[in-house]
Parts: C-alpha cells; sequence; structure tokens
C-alpha cells in the first residue's frame, strides 16, 4: 500500500505520466504481447525521458517495489509486467538519430525495429537485430539478437557500441569498451539483469534499401528429404546468405493454391546480401531438391521485408516457446521434428529452425555474455493459440517435444525461455560465464532489484 501523498508527489516529479489501476488508459497500458499475461501493476509510471526512468528506480528502491521493465513488451516470458509492484514503461521513448557518416545509430530503450529501420533506411542502413517489426529493440539487443544479416554483419550484442544505463542505485552510467567494460561485457547477452538501458548505440551495417529475399514453400510429405539435404547445404553457404526453415500451417499466401491454404508445409525464407544472379544461382539446388507448392522471390525493400512476417505474430494471442541450440541437425532429430510438426495443437503453430553460424561464429565465446556461438541450428517451438481453454493441450505438446529433442541440444538462446527459474536460465550460458553474471550482479544489483527476467540472482 503506497501512501497517496507520497505518490503524488513522486507523480509531481516525472516529466512522464504515472498511471494507477483507477486511471484511464490503465488496462490498456498494463497489455503485453503475450495475452497469457494479465498482469496488474500498482503503478505504471510512462517514462518519456532519462530522469523519468532515474525518478522511477529510485521511487521503487525507497518504497522497496518490484520493478518489471517493458520497452516493446515482446518477450514471450511475460516479463514487461509484474503484479503489484511498478512497470517503468520506456514505450514513449523511442527516437532513433543516425549519423550517417559514422554508419552509428543512437536507439532509445524503447524503440521498437520498425523504429530503426525507418531511420536507417533513409540512408541505406541497417542494425542487425530480429525478424518482426514490432519487436523492442531492448530486450532483443539485451539477450543477443539476430536476423536476416546476422551471418555477415553479427549478432545485436557484437555492433553495439555503447549503453546509457541506470542502475539500481540511480545512476546513470555508460558501458561501453572504455567506461564500466564490465558492465558492457554483461548487458551483451545477460538481459535486463544490470540495470534499465535507456539507450543504445549501435554500428550499422550498409545494405541498400532492397535485398533479394522470398519463400519457397516445399511439400510437407517431403520434408525428410528436405531437412536432411537443408542441414548439409546450408553450412557450405557464404555469410551473405540466410536460409531458415519454417514448419507450419500454410498461412494464405496469395501465390498458394486455395486448397494449400492451412495444410501443413514446409516454409523457407531466405535473404540474399549480394547480386540477384548470384543469389540465384546459390538457391537453385534448394528450389530443385524437391517440389515446391509455391514460391514468391526477387527484390524486396529492406523494411517491408522486416515487417512481412508481423501478422503471424500480432499482439494478444497466448505463445509459449521452448528451444534449444542444435548440435546438429542429424537424422533422429529430424524425425522428431517431423513426427510434432505432425500433431500441432493448433493452426498458429510452428516449428522454426533458423541456421546461425557465420560471423557470430567467428567471435570468441568470452568477448560477451552470449557464449552459445558455435552451434549450427536454433530450434524454437513456438505454441500459439487462442483460447485459455485450450492451454493444457497446448503446452504438454511444446513441453514433450521439447524433451525428445533433449539429446540433439547443446545450451538454449535466452530470448527464445518462456519458462522462468534459474536453472533454464543458466542454460542459455556456459559455467565460466554464468559465474562472471554473478560477480556483475553483485556489483551492480546485490539487492537483485532487476529480478523478473531470465534472473541471474546475485550469491552476496
Amino acid at each position: 500500500m503506497l501512501d497517496a501523498t507520497t505518490i503524488e508527489k513522486f507523480k509531481a516529479s516525472l516529466r512522464g505520466e504515472l498511471i494507477q489501476p483507477s486511471d484511464e488508459g490503465y488496462d490498456d497500458a498494463r497489455k503485453v504481447w503475450n495475452g497469457m499475461f494479465d498482469r496488474k501493476p500498482a503503478i505504471i509510471v510512462r517514462c518519456v525521458s532519462t530522469s523519468d526512468v532515474v525518478s522511477a528506480v529510485n521511487f521503487a528502491r525507497d518504497e522497496s517495489l518490484l520493478i518489471s521493465v517493458k520497452g516493446g513488451g515482446h518477450h514471450v516470458a511475460g516479463t514487461a509486467v509484474c503484479n503489484d509492484g511498478m512497470m517503468i514503461d520506456l514505450s514513449h521513448m523511442r527516437q532513433v538519430t543516425v549519423d550517417k557518416r559514422n554508419k552509428t545509430a543512437r536507439v532509445d530503450g524503447g524503440a521498437l525495429l520498425s523504429d530503426v529501420d525507418h531511420e536507417t533506411q533513409l540512408h541505406g542502413l541497417a542494425v542487425s537485430a530480429g525478424i518482426v517489426s514490432h519487436t523492442g529493440v531492448g530486450g532483443l539487443a539485451l539477450g543477443g539478437g539476430f536476423g536476416w544479416i546476422s551471418r555477415k554483419h553479427g549478432l545485436s550484442v557484437d555492433n553495439l557500441i555503447s549503453a546509457e544505463v541506470v542502475t539500481a542505485e540511480g545512476n546513470l552510467v555508460t558501458a561501453s569498451a572504455e567506461e564500466n567494460s564490465d558492465l558492457f561485457w554483461g548487458l551483451r547477452g545477460g538481459g535486463g539483469n544490470f540495470g534499465v538501458v535507456t539507450s543504445f548505440e549501435f554500428k550499422c551495417a550498409e545494405i541498400g534499401t532492397e535485398v533479394y529475399s522470398g519463400l519457397i514453400i516445399k511439400k510437407f510429405e517431403d520434408a525428410k528429404k528436405y531437412m536432411q539435404f537443408h542441414s548439409e547445404y546450408l553450412r557450405k553457404l557464404p555469410d551473405e546468405m540466410t536460409v531458415w526453415m519454417v514448419v507450419r500451417h500454410a498461412p494464405p499466401l496469395p501465390f498458394l493454391p486455395n486448397e494449400m491454404h492451412g495444410k501443413m508445409v514446409v516454409v523457407v525464407p531466405f535473404v540474399w546480401l549480394g547480386g540477384q544472379q548470384d543469389g540465384e544461382k546459390l538457391l537453385k539446388p534448394i528450389r530443385e531438391i524437391t517440389e515446391s507448392h509455391g514460391e514468391a522471390i526477387g527484390m524486396n525493400s529492406w523494411v517491408g521485408w522486416q515487417s512481412g512476417f508481423d501478422g503471424l505474430v500480432a499482439h494478444g494471442a497466448r505463445n509459449y516457446w521452448k528451444s534449444h541450440h542444435l548440435q546438429e541437425l542429424s537424422e533422429g532429430c529430424i524425425d522428431k521434428i517431423i513426427e510434432f510438426a505432425g500433431k500441432m495443437p493448433s493452426d498458429e503453430c510452428e516449428v522454426f529452425i533458423p541456421h546461425m553460424e557465420g560471423a557470430p561464429s567467428r567471435v570468441l565465446e568470452n568477448e560477451t555474455a552470449f557464449a552459445h556461438r558455435k552451434t549450427p541450428f536454433v530450434l524454437n517451438i513456438h505454441t500459439r493459440w487462442r483460447n485459455a481453454s485450450d492451454d493444457e493441450r497446448c503446452l504438454a505438446w511444446a513441453r514433450d517435444f521439447h524433451s525428445s529433442t533433449q539429446d540433439y541440444a547443446k545450451g538454449v538462446y535466452v530470448n527464445f525461455l518462456s519458462d522462468m527459474g534459474e536453472e533454464r536460465a543458466k542454460e542459455a550460458y556456459k559455467p565460466e560465464v554464468w559465474n562472471r553474471l554473478v560477480e556483475l550482479k553483485n556489483k551492480y544489483d546485490p539487492q537483485n532489484m532487476f529480478r523478473l527476467n531470465h534472473n541471474i540472482p546475485p550469491s552476496v
């Protein structure tokens, strides 16, 4: 229970807005992407400046309030919103400023990928990041951050130059290779455990405004033959080519026959960072190895491509993910993927298998807190449905699928974790990395104020 006078005094200190349960707009403000979470904070601080964030952290610490931090509110674990505590909402801090000469971008902590893409593309630049434009930059980047150009240009954490961070003590510090380098190391993969990042500075890549990209829709009946080919051929491709695989029910794509809508398919999306003719040569074996139901391939605007999958993961549905880094896409693993894909509990579920390697794999594994750099593939079991009455059935499918593929796994990507808990969080890091992260937590947040995340508990 917070004293009304105390709240009013705090409210008067803010440039932004303080929202309480009785206020209009409270229910909209507390919504996050994953519809499974219906949490109710005691207060929501909608920040418009770094000073608001400092004030919020200080107030929460002094009043012993649980803190959650919302950037894009997109994390599948719903960590952006808390019950009974304070939600620090950065969603109105979305400015992106591009330095064309130095090819860098300064990005506010609440910015979405779409904000970054629209500003950087004015100069033919891009930040290596995710694949859904309504994803928040902050959560994505702090966990690692990979997307269509990562094999060529590195992860988001590999392109982070500096960050402005509000610590648990309410101090505003810069983390970079030159300043607070220990914190800079931990931010690059350690998530939101060490403070609230109010701005990032990223190195940009020159990619132009169009990329040769598209979708090839393969027959599910040929899934094993295609996946066996896919698992070998992709590992021979240059860094400029990114080819992924998604197993799901076919969405109503205009280039597919109507009778295929809703049927099981293997979707093969790709991006080539080079001339179209060279891309076509590399794509030819993929197109020819098995028959396709249809394809849409050509030069696409980067902004359009980046937002092209948004509709499949719109806000509001119930989502639960289980994930592995895969040591290899072996025959046994392929058999399990096909088995469980054939009994998906809803038409919106999918099995997402990105190919990694490339530039990130050549970064030393102790250079950043993101340490699982050598595994070639990620398996993300994306369970998505609409009604709470289907929870048990959908969760059981994902968990059984995950358990059945455990033998092929080697760690997990922290941004793909639905389940909370220290043991699961540890799987995202190697033991020596985890121990170093705990030391950082002891230094920057010994009281574990920032714990509503995939938490790295302090040992003090």
